[in-house]
């Protein structure tokens, strides 16, 4: 098939009141995802490694720090880059390399999630709402306002996931490791910190103080996604940090490494995850009370109404994507289990750092097992990393393409892998 290559051009874009610039692109169809399932794959499958029978290609490359991704019915890739914009992204010859590329907005965060013909972003103090054009690669030049007022500062990703209802899920980070500001006991970030809300996808102009408050108790749930046969909300959650560091006399090097264990947790409305008070301990393997409150690894105390995780992985391997595969082109094991994509953190120090991959948690009788598999490594290039912007590439963001194909992004290279099975 002929390549078709886009001249793109400067219009204005207006979001939330201020002026946004975009880049339009040439209209180009509905994109033939079934032509791109058999595109060649890449040598090397662009310095990742994969299980038997997966290969991939580098969907995109340098486009900035890619950070969560969204794929439309037509085929086309949008992604939220970190303090720029949304990139969308189209491959018109199916060869699993985009070739037309547009930009919308100017003042992005990590969030996007596509509902029909709506494409929703976060734009870090408020979630807005484009509309999809038929046929066309950029969006409606002038956003809804969905939702404003939304608190800054400290974690910073208000990632989004929006059910079959209209529920519009937005976590909220919290605005320190362990509730080190204000009132710590009871710390006083809780009631509009470290937790998700709830608001509707359909309405404009709702302010944060309007929104439910769905969940509390979880640091930082930087992914977001509702399970596609139960329809439940899961996240992943960054654990805390400095543990060996302040109480050494409870957690040797080793102990500070792999504590607190990373979680995959199911979030029912009113669910009390734990945080700051609680937190996931290997050695216990159990919830059990943080030594800022008294706990010594083994007391449970007031964690013991907090619920806990489907899940757990290392210490500070930092998830941060989540998504459930739905797709036909992956083996039935890969149906309804769940991706989560690990950006690697620092806190392991003096050990080395650690994540770097993207795992894969079955789905067993329902829900999601209690282990889970590496499925793309390499990520790091390099078995020793004592920084993690050492590594080669931060997987982060992960999206399910039409074909069931299977889409990352690193936000450290602003590089894009597109994962294919080929079979053994």
């Amino acid at each position: 098939m002929t390549n078709h290559h886009a001249r793109l051009s400067l219009i204005a874009l207006v979001a939330m009141a201020v002026a946004c610039s975009a880049r339009d692109s040439t209209v180009v169809t509905r994109t033939d995802t079934s032509a791109t399932s058999t595109a060649a794959c890449d040598a090397g499958n662009g310095g990742i490694t994969l299980p038997a029978g997966f290969c991939a290609t580098v969907f995109a490359d340098r486009v900035g720090t890619a950070r969560h991704i969204a794929v439309s019915a037509a085929g086309d890739l949008y992604v939220m880059l970190s303090g720029g914009a949304v990139l969308a992204l189209r491959d018109t010859n199916h060869d699993g390399h985009s070739d037309v590329r547009a930009t919308v907005g100017r003042a992005g965060g990590t969030g996007i999630a596509i509902r029909g013909n709506d494409l929703y972003a976060d734009v870090q103090s408020a979630i807005v709402r484009y509309h999809l054009i038929a046929g066309q690669l950029q969006p409606s030049a002038t956003p809804d306002t969905i939702v404003r007022g939304i608190p800054t500062g400290g974690h910073n990703a208000r990632n989004i996931a929006i059910d079959s209802s209209g529920n519009l899920f937005v976590n909220v980070g919290s605005i320190t490791n362990i509730c080190e500001q204000g009132t710590r006991d009871p710390c006083s970030e809780l009631p509009t910190r470290a937790g998700i809300w709830r608001f509707d996808a359909n309405a404009t102009g709702q302010t944060f103080s309007s929104g439910e408050h769905f969940a509390i108790g979880i640091r930082n749930a930087i992914g977001l996604a509702v399970h596609p046969t139960d329809g439940r909300l899961y996240a992943t959650q960054h654990g805390r940090d400095n543990l060996y560091q302040s109480y050494g006399r409870l957690f040797s090097v080793d102990d500070g490494a792999e504590n607190p264990a990373e979680e995959l947790l199911q979030i029912n409305r009113g669910d009390d995850m734990g945080w700051p008070y609680c937190y996931y301990d290997f050695r216990a393997a159990r919830v059990v009370l943080g030594p800022e409150y008294g706990g010594d690894r083994t007391q449970v105390g007031r964690c013991s109404t907090a619920k806990a995780p489907l899940t757990v992985f290392p210490g500070h391997w930092a998830p941060n994507g989540l998504l459930f595969y739905t797709g036909g082109m992956f083996p039935s094991h890969y149906r309804n289990g769940a991706f989560v994509a690990f950006h690697g953190s620092w806190n392991r120090a003096p050990r080395p750092q650690a994540g770097f991959r993207v795992t894969f948690v079955p789905a067993v009788n329902g829900s999601l097992s209690s282990t889970y598999e590496t499925f793309a490594d390499g990520f790091a290039g390099s078995t020793s990393i004592s920084d993690p912007n050492s590594a080669a590439y931060r997987p982060t963001g992960l999206a399910q393409g039409m074909d069931g194909a299977l889409f990352v992004t690193d936000d450290k290279t602003g590089r894009i892998w597109r994962i294919v099975y080929r079979g053994n």
